[in-house]
């Protein structure tokens, strides 16, 4: 190679080609890389096949990586006393492969966008095999100042190169933008209609408030009306009770003389029933009911309780009196059968 390429002292080593613009022009990305202290620079092997499409970075390797130009990225920084960079993407099994090794893979990649660095990479081999060097072509504005490293113009294939793949990426940057234009505009469009969806609920609960507040208004017309209507039947059934009160009193209170001789009239009387008769009738004329127990009227008239049981089932059976329940002390209550 000519003189600028060569290594002269730490101080004063400088590259011809920018090595980022260099990896640039080959894979079309901008990889993560390692520059030692020599100057040698080193790259993750796993950047570099993805970027040129090899799916299978460790058969890419073995197939078009010498073992000298890759290795561990452990054993390449203790080389040099340093301790591996930190960061989760800086592994110490970490593959890392030499620029030569960056070459000889773009060499192998079939991508279109390596083809104009392979044909540059194809011109440099052809020019030294045939005039024994290459020689960049000096740069028009060199760097100001004593002692200023010399400075070279990009070889041609490499700045196409380069300004290729800055106008795919453009492109892919306004298609890129485009889609996103375009997704906020339909996030717009959706944040709307939600919007509307929500209005919409509203409307919707607002009328069903609405309906329910008419529900309860109807609920509670319904209400006074049953209320009024249960006040109404209650004044009819007074007004009822009073026209017929004269009636009642005269039916409602017989003599007892009237009772007796209307039970005459409903059954052979026997002086069993008769006794028993009676005991009860003034009791039902003058109360209205009859509570005692059956050892009183037993005991009034002689008869036993057993038989007392019986002429009381005997007028309730004849239509003459009939049960109403049982007294808190479990004795029958009977009144005057209306019939």
């Amino acid at each position: 190679m000519n003189e600028p390429s060569k290594r002269r002292n730490s101080a004063e080593r400088y590259e011809a080609i920018d090595v980022s613009d260099f990896v640039y022009a080959a894979t079309g990305a901008r990889v993560r890389r390692l520059t030692m202290p020599d100057g040698t620079h080193w790259f993750p092997a796993v950047d570099v096949c993805k970027e040129l499409g090899h799916t299978n970075s460790r058969k890419a390797l073995a197939d078009h990586v010498p073992e000298e130009q890759r290795e561990i990225l452990e054993t390449v920084t203790g080389g040099y006393g340093l301790s591996v960079p930190a960061g989760r993407e800086w592994r110490r099994d970490l593959q890392v492969i030499s620029l030569q090794g960056l070459v000889l893979l773009v060499n192998a990649c079939t991508k279109p966008a390596c083809a104009p660095f392979k044909q540059w990479v194809a011109e440099v081999i052809e020019t030294v095999q045939r005039e024994g060097s290459y020689t960049l072509d000096e740069a028009e504005v060199q760097p100001p100042g004593p002692g200023a490293p010399v400075a070279y113009a990009m070889p041609e294939q490499v700045a196409e190169a380069i300004v290729r793949l800055e106008a795919h990426n453009l492109r892919l940057d306004e298609e890129l933008a485009d889609g996103q234009r375009t997704s906020i505009a339909l996030q717009k469009e959706t944040l709307a209609t939600q919007r509307e969806m929500l209005a919409t609920q509203r409307e919707t609960l607002a009328t069903q408030q609405a309906t329910l507040a008419v529900q309860q208004a109807t609920l509670a017309v319904h209400q006074a009306m049953v209320r009024a209507l249960e006040r109404i039947a209650d004044r009819f059934d007074t007004l009822v009770l009073e026209r017929r009160a004269p009636e009642v009193l005269l039916t409602e209170r017989p003599t007892t003389e009237a009772v007796l001789a209307d039970w005459r009239q409903r059954l052979s009387v026997t002086q069993d029933v008769w006794a028993v008769a009676v005991v009860i009738a003034p009791v039902l004329v003058e109360t209205g009911e009859l509570r005692l127990p059956l050892e009183s009227i037993a005991s009034r008239t002689g008869l036993s309780a057993h038989r007392v049981n019986e002429c009381l089932r005997l007028l309730r059976k004849h239509a003459c009196i009939r049960s109403r329940g049982g007294a808190e002390d479990g004795a029958p209550v009977y009144v005057l059968h209306r019939g």
